[in-house]
């Protein structure tokens, strides 16, 4: 397997914008580092999950069957429509007191969903690393190490985007801004709704 030339080509695709990086700069500016860690975690679990399940069959599956892929990427969006309504309607509300347990709790849970319900995380197994492959099939074993290697290299960007949103999050401890900046990150999250959808239309 050619490790360095997939790990250039997933640095390559993780810098370009996409609904984590959108999300998660987001989420770590409103509700701060902690939270935005946990988001992260649960990307990372859902990427390793994507590489289990295409080598298990479900990405050649999701090929086979545009129309699984079409409920997958709808059951995205319709999430992240309702975490958009749910932001909007917390910036109109009297601010009430959530334990960051909880909030880091849905951060991870929404981090994992996210990744799990985006089919393209899966048919990347099979456009993209049969290239990186040198005629070898996509087994468990290197789908589990190429999806490490994925996994690390998205992780560490993801951290990065995590700490430079955090950063925003004291400057947001004015109410007046805070509810800006949730409006805000509801039309970010209807952004990436839009982004699930388009690949459907397209």
């Amino acid at each position: 397997m050619d490790i360095l030339g997939f790990a250039l080509a997933v640095l390559l695709i993780e810098l370009t914008p996409g609904p984590n990086m959108a999300w998660l700069s987001g989420l770590a500016a409103t509700d701060g580092r902690r939270a935005g860690f946990s988001a992260v975690a649960g990307v990372a679990l859902g990427l390793l999950v994507n590489g289990v399940l295409a080598a298990l069959g479900l990405a050649t599956l999701l090929t086979a069957m545009p129309q699984l892929a079409s409920v997958l990427r709808w059951a995205g969006a319709l999430m992240m429509v309702f975490l958009a309504f749910e932001a909007w309607r917390g910036s109109t509300r009297p601010a009430r007191v959530v334990s960051g347990q909880s909030i880091n709790r849905r951060a991870f849970v929404t981090g994992l969903l996210i990744n799990l319900l985006n089919p393209k995380a899966y048919i990347f197994f099979v456009v993209v690393v049969p290239q990186f492959l040198n005629g070898a099939l996509l087994s468990l074993g290197n789908a589990l190490l190429l999806a490490l290697v994925s996994t690390a290299i998205a992780t560490l960007i993801h951290l990065a985007l995590v700490l430079a949103g955090a950063r925003a999050h004291d400057w947001l401890s004015d109410p007046r801004r805070t509810l800006w900046a949730r409006r805000g990150f509801a039309l970010v999250m209807l952004l990436v709704a839009g982004s699930f959808l388009l690949a459907d239309l397209g």
